[in-house]
């Protein structure tokens, strides 16, 4: 083992001790940690040989764990003599004055001239090691730079998602694409509220809190997603008198808590205009047709796809109109409105696929009086054209009814005539966003049956003769073979459908119904 090996060992534990006559080895090159910048040499040489008294083996240990040591400049330096009062050299040199390998004298003269030598030629490596420890130094200050901020960008990035986490539990910030854009805007009309008697609600934790729901329940049920795997709506349809089928979509049993919430807090309470009498409390067929009784000429207009053209943009539109905030108004339109869908499979899972527009669902407890109030402007530009036109508007739900007395002859251009009607009922209806169902028009005049919402109105409110003639015959059967055998239709409950069908012609013209009843109690009374 060489003698610096011997001296490597004896810094840092397990004496060895070289054989006799083993010349010293070249230092070899250690790895310390680089300190800032070499320091320069004494400009004179003026070392004592008391700098190099010998050292014991404990305290050459001791001193070789100091961070003067650790940080020397000099480690690795074999292009010239560091100087002797560099730490690490001067436990070098004592060692070496230890073992007998050089004496004091010695070793003020070579750091004399090394240092000499130093001062004449300059430090060039050493410069070249202090610019290397510096670029080392700044890519570990830029390095360490980018890891705080990596730091910090994680720090920020989990306090944003804490902060997300917790305003989600508290508060609604997207209900869907296309629909969350009011959801920011949280300032109701509270004048507006309090003119129409309306709950005070501003955000939709309010909206939560009125209906007795968790946020997050509200949430799911007004959450709107293009392809769902869950629907709250049971959907199934039903046959038009008229020939083809009604789509029926009924709400599951919590999203139908919620819209009876709504109808009964806040649309109930939103008077309709006069002319309006579909689904009105007090309002009925019977009072949407007699306006019409013993008319010259009737005209029917159904509007196309009334329900499915009321789409959500209408709905928020109405329930910011009555003050609530755009937020609002976008959760309380959300539990309103539901888009058709289509039920598909993919990858062994059931999907429900949006196929239109969000719009008032058939089977909702809300469509009636949301559908009343979206047509509103409709009602009064039409009763404006037809007070001035000389004719009577009424409206059930699709179905608009305009009556008068003056016939135009036929060829004759009149701004009172029917076609005249027409053309501006289309106008004005195109205007408002709906569509006349041109196959639905029908001009009734006094010499056919004149039918408004299946009442008779040729002289006074009536149902149809077919109607009265079916009932009387049955009640006249029964009395020989009993009701049962009139159920040629197989109704599961045959007397409620016929108790039904007698208290409707009552309600139309009580005269008429009367005697059907007295009939019906009969049968009922003796056991038929």
């Amino acid at each position: 083992m060489g003698f610096f090996t011997w001296l490597k060992v004896l810094l840092f534990g397990e004496p060895v001790f070289p054989k006799a006559g083993t010349p010293p080895p070249r230092l070899p090159s250690p790895r310390p940690s680089p300190p800032p910048s070499s320091p320069l040499p004494r400009k004179t040489a003026s070392y004592s040989t008391e700098e190099f008294a010998p050292i014991s083996a404990k305290e050459l240990k001791e001193k070789s764990r100091s961070t003067e040591v650790a940080t020397s400049p000099w480690w690795g330096r074999i292009d010239t003599i560091p100087p002797g009062d560099d730490e690490r050299t001067k436990l070098i040199d004592r060692a070496l004055v230890t073992r007998g390998y050089l004496t004091p004298e010695q070793l003020v003269e070579i750091h004399r001239v090394g240092d000499l030598m130093l001062l004449k030629k300059g430090d060039q490596a050493g410069l070249r090691a202090t610019a290397d420890r510096a670029v080392v130094q700044s890519k570990q200050e830029r390095a360490a730079l980018k890891a705080e901020k990596k730091r910090q960008a994680e720090e920020r990035k989990r306090a944003h998602a804490e902060a997300v986490a917790r305003r989600k539990a508290t508060d609604i910030l997207f209900l869907g694409r296309g629909v969350s854009g009011g959801l920011a805007k949280r300032t109701s009309d509270e004048e507006k509220l309090k003119t129409f008697g309306l709950p005070s609600l501003s955000t939709p934790d309010h909206v939560a809190t009125a209906l007795s729901m968790p946020l997050l329940r509200v949430r799911w049920l007004a959450f709107h997603s293009e392809a769902s795997t869950v629907s709250h709506y049971v959907r199934f349809t039903i046959p038009k008198k008229s020939g083809g089928v009604r789509d029926i979509w009924a709400p599951q049993a919590k999203l139908a808590e919620a819209q009876a919430w709504i109808l009964e807090n806040i649309l109930s309470k939103i008077p309709v205009g006069p002319v309006a009498h579909g689904f009105v409390p007090g309002r009925s067929t019977v009072t949407n047709a007699t306006p019409h009784v013993k008319r010259a000429i009737v005209v029917n207009v159904d509007l196309k796809d009334f329900f499915p053209t009321i789409t959500f943009p209408r709905v928020r539109g109405i329930f910011e109109s009555l003050g609530y905030s755009p937020a609002v108004a976008t959760v309380l339109a959300l539990l309103s409105t539901e888009a058709p869908r289509r039920e598909v499979e993919y990858s062994g899972k059931k999907y429900f696929v949006a196929t239109g527009p969000r719009a008032l669902p058939q089977g909702a407890c809300t469509s009636p009086a949301l559908s009343n109030l979206a047509v509103w402007g409709l009602d009064r530009r039409l009763g404006g054209v037809a007070a001035k036109l000389g004719w009577t508007y009424t409206r059930y739900a699709d179905d608009l009814t305009f009556s008068g007395d003056t016939l135009i002859p036929k060829g004759e251009r009149s701004p009172k005539s029917v076609g005249w009607l027409l053309a501006r009922v289309r106008h004005v209806c195109e205007a408002e966003g709906f569509e006349v169902h041109e196959k639905k028009v029908r001009v009734q005049r006094r010499n056919t049956a004149q039918i408004v919402t299946g009442v008779v109105v040729n002289e006074k409110p009536s149902t149809s003769r077919a109607e009265r003639r079916k009932l009387r015959a049955i009640l006249h059967h029964a009395r020989f073979e009993g009701l049962e055998k009139q159920n040629r239709i197989n109704h599961p409950n045959y007397i409620a459908w016929l108790r039904g069908h007698v208290a409707y012609v009552s309600m139309v013209n009580p005269d008429q119904g009367l005697k059907l009843k007295v009939k019906l109690d009969a049968l009922l009374a003796g056991g038929k």
